[in-house]
């Protein structure tokens, strides 16, 4: 039986079906469904549990010795399969469909793996399976899906977040459930339950370096050359990558090109600023942004970082942070440098 994620919940409250098949390419999602089988099946008196990994030169002989041994000390088992490429090949399919046309008594089998092509799900492995238990396929989340599921964990965990807060959170952590959790545990123990705004967000939620590369990007928005300066050297010292520096730099640039476009067409800023949905507590440092720099300027620094990627990785001659240090003070409209008109590489 195939059923949904959000499913497998209220279908664990009845009977436990012999097989459980999860897969998919979200390793987060395809833990909890797993975990929440194991949970289900302790609660049911499965005490004893064996675990498979399947690697190269895999015996797929051992899934037939683990279904046929008695336990010692357990009438009911979990025999916990890990297929991480989701390809069993010939050997372990016709294991796999030996032992789902004649699951053993008193054993549960979850079988976790990664994502299957179309052609794999209709394999007669998997068919088989479906028939003799549950099967789970984990979709990664879609952009309107994802901020409805980090609310939702938010107060999971007891916070009441604001809209913008979901959004910011959403915006950061880009798609990545597991980085998502993991500031959100942050963000529960620094400040305990209870609301939260985007400004606590923009607060807590960071790089676990000191200082971390959003607040190096608001502060060259906000105009803060002193600033830049003093952060963009916190990160060098702390050891964080020039790439991921650069990143967080270009991917602000790029959005605020396409804004400075629409400005540059005759729409006023508070107007783009609602358009572009850019949160409250940002308003102010993108709204500066947009009046001093314009399009021509914006695509400028996006020549610029594209010289500096160049350097990061040894294709041109530059020392990254110097170039890193210039970027942002160009973005924070201070000419500490002569400024440089770059071309697109030939």
């Amino acid at each position: 039986m195939q059923i949904k994620p959000a499913e497998l919940a209220s279908r664990l409250r009845g009977q436990l079906a012999p097989v459980y098949f999860i897969s998919g390419d979200e390793p987060l999602r395809v833990m909890e469904a797993a975990d929440a089988v194991r949970a289900r099946a302790r609660e049911q008196g499965y005490d004893e549990r064996e675990v498979l990994t399947v690697q190269p030169g895999f015996d797929w002989g051992a899934l037939e010795s683990a279904a046929g041994n008695l336990s010692l000390f357990s009438q009911r088992r979990i025999i916990d399969l890990r297929l991480p490429t989701g390809k069993p090949g010939d050997a372990g399919s016709k294991a796999l469909r030996a032992y789902a046309e004649q699951p053993p008594g008193e054993t549960l089998l979850l079988i976790t793996a990664g994502k299957l092509e179309q052609s794999a799900r209709r394999s007669k492995w998997v068919q088989a399976l479906d028939r003799a238990g549950v099967v789970v396929f984990v979709w990664p989340l879609d952009a309107q899906q994802f901020p409805a599921w980090v609310r939702a964990r938010m107060r999971q965990r007891g916070l009441e977040p604001t809209t913008e807060a979901v959004a910011l959170l959403a915006e950061r952590v880009e798609g990545n459930l597991l980085a998502c959790v993991q500031e959100i545990d942050k963000l529960y123990l620094l400040q305990g339950e209870g609301p939260v705004d985007a400004t606590a967000i923009t607060a807590m939620v960071a790089d676990s370096a000191r200082f971390d590369v959003f607040t190096l990007v608001d502060a060259a928005l906000g105009g803060d050359g002193v600033r830049c300066a003093r952060i963009l050297h916190g990160l060098q010292g702390e050891g964080v990558a020039a790439p991921m520096v650069l990143w967080a730099l270009i991917r602000e640039v790029r959005q605020l090109a396409t804004m400075a476009d629409a400005v540059a067409g005759g729409e006023a800023i508070p107007g783009v600023l609602a358009r572009f949905r850019v949160w409250q507590a940002r308003k102010a440092v993108i709204g500066q942004a947009l009046g001093r720099l314009s399009s021509a300027a914006c695509r400028d620094l996006l020549r610029r970082g594209a010289r500096v990627d160049r350097i990061i990785k040894g294709r041109a001659a530059g020392n990254p942070w110097d170039e890193l240090l210039q970027l942002s003070l160009l973005l924070a409209g201070v000419a500490a440098f002569p400024a440089t008109q770059f071309q697109q590489p030939a």
